[in-house]
């Protein structure tokens, strides 16, 4: 493992411009104590592709999160070593240099904190600080800023979205306008979907977490312990949507179509539910639109210094 470290740092490409896709704000954040530098996201991207990160060597980073779908796992919620089971779905890690906290909860502030914690979560890589330092010959530190940088770089846009807001108007089908027209204005999506990631960064009980009067999941309350975060969850972006099927924090609406129908009902009743969400009443044709739009989030995705 070492001697790959080694490879990464000799042989990692000249610095070059990184490149922003198509419609997404130019500033990407990167903290001052972490800068990017090409040799670190080298070897953050061999790190995150590295199976020895967990106990049994069968997992890595990518495991759960796989590029191939869109940085999701394509599962109800994740899997780690031995097969054990998470409680939440996987999020994408798309554009993930512009979130303001981390984990479906927020509960982690950066992304040097949220790359470590997975490694060290019993039920995902399951390593100690001291075994992983063991394992790569890195501090832990060197580690999670290696991952974090990498994942700065994971970037999509570049959609028929973004070409059609800056100018083109054939990037979109009729249907798609249609669609868009609706989620900027009957749909209220945009209430939350906002911005170029398609996110608020911030968190609403949409009714998922609840049945009935139960609370399956905490959410952001088991963070902030403010009781208007029961069952709260961070708006995901909506960047590559059609490819991070299930939906929602616990994976339970496999489709576009499914997560429509949900929000047109206007969510499940709780005393805490999102003051935004109330039925929809759309038509057959207006969800086909909105699906259709959503479908036009899929754009081009970048990793790396390119």
């Amino acid at each position: 493992m070492l001697i790959t470290i080694l490879l990464a740092l000799l042989f990692a490409p000249p610095a070059e411009r990184s490149t922003i896709p198509l419609g997404l704000d130019l500033y990407r954040p990167v903290p001052e104590t972490n800068p990017l530098t090409p040799q670190k996201i080298a070897l953050g991207r061999r790190l995150f592709f590295d199976k020895a990160l967990s106990r049994d060597y069968s997992v890595a980073c990518a495991t759960c999160h796989d590029p191939k779908l869109a940085f999701t796992d394509g599962r109800p919620v994740a899997f780690g070593i031995h097969q054990r089971s998470g409680t939440r779905n996987v999020p994408t890690l798309v554009n993930r240099a512009y979130g303001k906290s981390f984990f479906l909860d927020g509960r982690a502030a950066t992304l040097e904190q949220q790359s470590i914690e997975p490694i060290l979560n019993p039920r995902e890589m399951d390593l100690t600080l001291a075994e992983i330092k063991a394992r790569t010959g890195l501090e832990p530190t060197e580690v999670s800023r290696a991952l974090a940088s990498f994942v700065r770089t994971i970037l999509s846009g570049n959609s028929p979205y973004d070409h059609f807001i800056n100018g083109d108007t054939r990037a979109l089908s009729a249907q798609a306008r249609l669609g868009l027209n609706i989620f900027r204005g009957k749909g209220r999506c945009i209430t939350c979907h906002i911005g170029p990631n398609l996110t608020d960064e911030s968190f609403h009980n949409t009714g998922i977490a609840w049945l009935g009067t139960q609370l399956r999941d905490p959410g952001r309350f088991s963070v902030s312990s403010n009781p208007e975060d029961r069952g709260a969850f961070k708006t995901p972006t909506l960047r590559e949507v059609a490819r991070t099927t299930p939906y929602m924090h616990d994976g339970s609406l496999t489709t576009l179509e499914d997560v429509i129908g949900y929000y047109d009902k206007g969510g499940n009743p709780n005393l805490g539910l999102d003051p935004d969400l109330r039925p929809l009443d759309l038509t057959a044709e207006e969800k086909r639109a909105l699906v259709e739009f959503l479908r036009s989030l899929s754009g081009t995705i970048r990793e790396g210094m390119r």
